[in-house]
């Protein structure tokens, strides 16, 4: 190959791997050890390879890809998170001013960008792909939402994913943190098509070649898998459509059916102020026009998360001190009124992002 022909940044060292093979532009996420989980300056370095190429014409196609055998992106960095949050959360701000809008110039990329949704794909792994104009997933993919596990709301846009969902099955997914099979997140719009892991290297090539990359894809691809939430239509329609959590749980209790009986348990682990304020995102997500106000919505919940007891709780017992058992304030869905779950949604004080004009 000749050497102008790629431009590889050699260095292995670094978080993310950004070359040129021919007319494919290649961001790898190279972070294995850590599921490839996001830092500010990875966000940084991925945004700049996005702006460069999207004014070079010798780039025709973008591919993004997670180094490793286990995932895309396991979200962000998590215990980094948890750290600044305790010193009062500037820092956690500053990575959403970068990550969020990353997420909105993915959403209207001006060449066709595709994300292989390979194993592990979350938080923040999915505002990098879920928002393609090619989304890919295999036999390994294992899509989520999982904030509410720690103490935080969908973001990186996909509560507008979750929002659009069929039914109520984005709602049942988002407030349980339910994990997506290739399948599932067909069914439900992150992703477009699936591929076998064994096909990921034929598409590579062909992109590099300077293949349409629709076509070589739909070449590749095999039939959806099944989805098992799309069998569940029927109770998740009814339960999530009540207009409280706490009627979710009542329906669900209702009818004793053993996979509702489930989501009770998981609901009843999780922080009850998150749930409400998830909920809420959820319905106000869908009567917004655009990724981008979505976006805007998800950065006052963030901020307004970040200095909230239930984040760096939830963080702690499931990441610091992996104790599985969170303290959340209040502990009780009765404890969190209209009002404290209304405040989430107000500016913060140093600003809106400011996504939509």
């Amino acid at each position: 190959m000749h050497p102008q022909d790629t431009q590889d940044i050699q260095d292995t060292q670094r978080d993310v791997l950004v070359e040129r093979t021919g007319p494919l532009g290649r961001i790898t996420l190279n972070r294995p050890r850590a599921l490839n989980s996001l830092t500010h300056a990875m966000l940084e370095t991925v945004r700049a390879a996005l702006d460069a190429w999207a004014c070079d014409e010798a780039v025709t196609a973008v591919l993004l890809t997670g180094a490793g055998e286990r995932g895309l992106c396991a979200g962000a960095d998590i215990r980094a998170i948890h750290d600044d949050a305790k010193r009062g959360g500037a820092g956690g701000r500053a990575f959403f001013r970068v990550e969020y809008p990353l997420n909105e110039l993915i959403s209207r990329y001006p060449k066709p960008y595709v994300a292989l949704m390979d194993g592990i794909t979350m938080g923040g792994g999915v505002g990098l792909s879920g928002h393609a104009g090619v989304r890919v997933v295999t036999e390994r993919s294992a899509v989520a939402m999982p904030e509410t596990r720690i103490g935080l709301v969908p973001d990186v846009g996909g509560s507008r994913l979750l929002a659009l969902a069929p039914g109520e099955l984005g709602t049942h997914v988002a407030l349980t943190a339910a994990t997506m099979t290739a399948g599932d997140a067909l069914h439900c719009g992150f992703a477009d098509h699936f591929l076998p892991s064994a096909a990921l290297p034929a598409l590579a090539d062909r992109l590099a070649a300077g293949d349409d990359p629709a076509k070589a894809v739909a070449e590749l691809a095999a039939p959806a898998p099944h989805s098992a939430l799309a069998e569940q239509h029927g109770w998740i329609d009814h339960c999530y459509a009540a207009d409280s959590v706490e009627e979710i749980l009542d329906r669900l209790r209702a009818t004793g059916l053993p996979a509702a009986l489930d989501a009770v348990e998981q609901l009843r682990a999780k922080s009850p102020t998150m749930l409400k304020v998830t909920l809420a995102a959820l319905r106000r997500a869908r009567a917004l026009p655009s990724l981008a106000a979505v976006l805007d919505q998800e950065y006052r919940v963030s901020c307004a998360a970040l200095a909230h007891h239930d984040l760096v709780e939830g963080i702690r017992a499931q990441v610091v001190d992996k104790d599985r058992d969170p303290r959340w304030s209040p502990a009780a869905l009765a404890g969190v009124s209209a009002a404290d779950v209304a405040r989430f949604f107000e500016p913060p004080a140093d600003g809106d992002l400011g996504l939509v004009r």
